[in-house]
């Protein structure tokens, strides 16, 4: 058997990504922070469950260095339809997230 190409190996704080208006954010600006990153979508069976989940994670352990980093993903059944700006505002006005949304 031959060994694997090697990959090469990035940090995530070696990435930028833009947030829901499309600006560009440096995620080394999260070093030294316990990240979670996660998918959202506002038409996805579970989300009614799952925001408010992340709401509460957010609000107890935030003070101790968590952050949630979410994207909106429409890809996987077409579950994310609409702008990141309005998957935004439904994260925020429905589910009170306080933490990051990103451009899809």
């Amino acid at each position: 058997m031959g060994a694997a190409e090697s990959v090469p190996q990035h940090s995530i704080h070696e990435f930028v990504v833009q947030d829901c208006r499309g600006k560009d954010v440096d995620l080394s600006i999260y070093k030294g922070k316990v990240l979670l990153v996660v998918n959202i979508a506002s038409k996805c069976g579970f989300t009614n469950s799952q925001l408010p989940q992340l709401t509460e994670l957010h609000k107890k352990y935030r003070d101790k260095g968590l952050e949630i980093l979410a994207f909106p993903c429409n890809q996987f059944l077409k579950q994310s339809p609409g702008t990141s700006d309005q998957q935004k505002k439904f994260a925020c006005e429905r589910f009170k997230a306080e933490y990051p949304i990103f451009h899809k």
